[in-house]
């Protein structure tokens, strides 16, 4: 007998037999559902054989049949209400269980958000891509009503979506395009390490999304519930469908704040913080100045992570502050990492560790922080071994900065879209999806092993430009990208350590070693990010001007 588990209240099963019963209850069910006619089949027991049985064994039984790829919105309704009223754990059967998932999810509309849906479905071995619009219509069979049609779709409205709008517009203006995106702001999250430093103020990295979008673009504020490759669609919530010639899928990541426990409940006070959040960076300024003495934790979770460096600069420009107000000395500085390295670069490791140890900073490698208790002022971390061994380790702290743990948005994890481990699957020089040819993806959410830097995606963004103009044969080559990254290493106040790397840690520079030197701190980089770069991205990148970002083309014959 082949149990699979939806969730707490109710399991799947193909067809059993009156001999499966008592299996069923000592695994501690409650109720079964028979979801498949009597006579489909000529070896399938009757539904009053299995009710004898399962009464004997003190079970609740109920028949609700559903012809084989016919639920119908009544079906899904009823077994909802069979299923709040039944005693639980509820085991349900048809043939295969694919009738039970699918009467299941189509209940669960309206209850638990699609990508729940979706992913406990898979999970238990079952998809439920055929019926995602009907999930999102609240269970209901919804029309087949197309709400618009573009050349070109893009999902996001962060810096990789704006920018290869602008790019595709400033080669080919005549073109339809829409961004799809719900939120009303555009940050520029670049500039939160600094606001966390004092140097900014959280004013200078907003703006309204409206005023950072191309003016042709057609601005959808919806936020995507699904995708139909199949049928070059994008359903979103509400059931409104969009149908494009291309699509481009760069929403971003989510930050998993509710994967360490109890760390939702104390962001923002009792001296837990992150430069992570636009409200929280203010707050990282205020406890740096209000600390002269106690422990500070600084946090990075399991790669990958945006701005992988981010973690690091916040412990750098804080002890700065604190070495430069004599109080250091009374401060023990600690940087708590999932990982076993300082950073993934070799060469830029020894510059970083001569202020590493400037500020006589604790690096605890393989520590992932996994559950936080604000107002005792304590952290615990799971610290891993040479031998694989986890033990679980307390720390006390009076600040700690915390990274949060990252993945790909639930909406792309359960998509067609979607590598094994979640992210957008594409081809790492094209940009272009490994599975359906006219869909690209750039930004934090596709899996190139790249640094997920905005860096990176002001390089990617004429890329896939150029890429998806080719393929409508509107431009001549191929672009490639090399999986540049920039990460400028604030490590005091007036000096970076200016990182530029593409695949494989090959070193990257766009500058010469004698105006700016990557391994070597400098006071030039530190104007570049302070005073060059935020200009370059509301003024250029934003708009399709590509400074120090043109594409180099491939020859035609050498592209696989």
């Amino acid at each position: 007998m082949d149990i699979r588990k939806v969730d707490r209240e109710i399991s799947v099963a193909p067809q059993i037999t009156v001999a499966d019963i008592p299996a069923i209850a000592a695994a501690g069910f409650k109720s079964i559902v028979c979801n498949r006619p009597d006579g489909e089949g000529n070896d399938q027991p009757s539904f009053q054989e299995i009710a004898d049985a399962a009464t004997q064994a003190k079970l609740e039984v109920h028949y609700l049949p559903v012809e084989s790829g016919k639920v119908t919105d009544e079906d899904a309704k009823a077994f909802g209400e069979l299923l709040e009223a039944a005693p639980k754990p509820v085991f349900a059967y048809c043939r295969t269980g694919t009738r039970s998932v699918t009467l299941w999810s189509l209940s669960q509309a309206g209850r638990l958000p699609l990508p729940d849906i979706l992913a406990k479905s898979k999970a238990a071995g079952y998809d439920m891509a055929g019926v995602v619009r009907r999930i999102v219509n609240q269970g209901r069979t919804p029309t087949d009503t197309v709400d618009g049609r573009y050349d070109i779709v893009v999902v996001g409205a962060g810096s990789a979506g704006i920018s290869v709008a602008s790019s595709l517009l400033a080669r080919a203006p005549q073109l339809s395009i829409a961004i799809v995106d719900p939120a009303d702001i555009h940050y520029y999250q670049p500039g939160w390490t600094l606001v966390g430093a004092g140097v900014f103020d959280a004013d200078e990295t907003v703006r309204t999304l409206s005023s950072v979008l191309p003016a042709n673009v057609h601005w959808i504020k919806a936020a995507v519930a699904a995708f139909e490759p199949d049928r070059n669609a994008v359903l979103l919530e509400g059931c409104r469908l969009i149908e494009y010639g291309r699509l481009v899928v760069c929403p971003g990541l989510k930050l998993d704040w509710h994967k360490v426990e109890g760390l939702v409940d104390t962001l923002g006070k009792n001296g837990v913080t992150s430069n992570y959040r636009f409200d929280l960076a203010p707050y990282t300024w205020e406890l740096v100045q209000q600390l002269k003495s106690g422990t500070a934790l600084f946090t990075q979770p399991p790669m990958p992570i945006k701005c992988a460096g981010a973690p690091q600069k916040a412990m750098y420009l804080s002890a700065d502050h604190w070495l430069r107000t004599g109080v250091l000395k009374d401060i023990d500085v600690a940087f708590c990492n999932a990982g076993g390295v300082l950073f993934g670069v070799k060469e830029y490791v020894p510059p970083l560790m001569r202020y590493v140890h400037k500020y006589h900073a604790e690096l605890a490698f393989n520590h992932n922080l996994v559950a936080i208790d604000g107002p005792a002022k304590k952290a615990w971390f799971d610290k891993t071994d040479a031998d694989g061994g986890v033990e679980r380790v307390e720390r006390s702290f009076d600040m700690i900065h915390v990274c949060p743990p990252q993945c790909a948005p639930d909406f792309i994890r359960v998509s067609p879209l979607a590598d094994a481990a979640g992210w957008v699957d594409v081809d790492q020089n094209t940009l272009r999806h490994k599975q359906f040819e006219n869909i690209w993806s750039l930004g934090d959410v596709m899996n190139a092993p790249n640094a997920k830097t905005a860096a990176a995606a002001r390089k990617q963004a004429p890329v896939v430009a150029q890429n998806i103009l080719a393929d409508m044969g509107r431009a001549s080559g191929i672009a490639h990208y090399d999986g540049y990254g920039s990460c400028p290493l604030t490590v005091e106040r007036g000096k970076i350590v200016l990182a530029e790397f593409g695949y494989g840690g090959k070193l990257l520079p766009s500058f010469p070693s004698w105006l700016i030197d990557g391994a070597k701190p400098s006071h030039l980089a530190w104007l570049l990010k302070e005073k060059i770069l935020p200009p370059i991205y509301w003024r250029a990148m934003l708009r399709g001007r590509e400074w120090l970002a043109k594409p180099d083309l491939v020859k035609p014959e050498v592209v696989n």
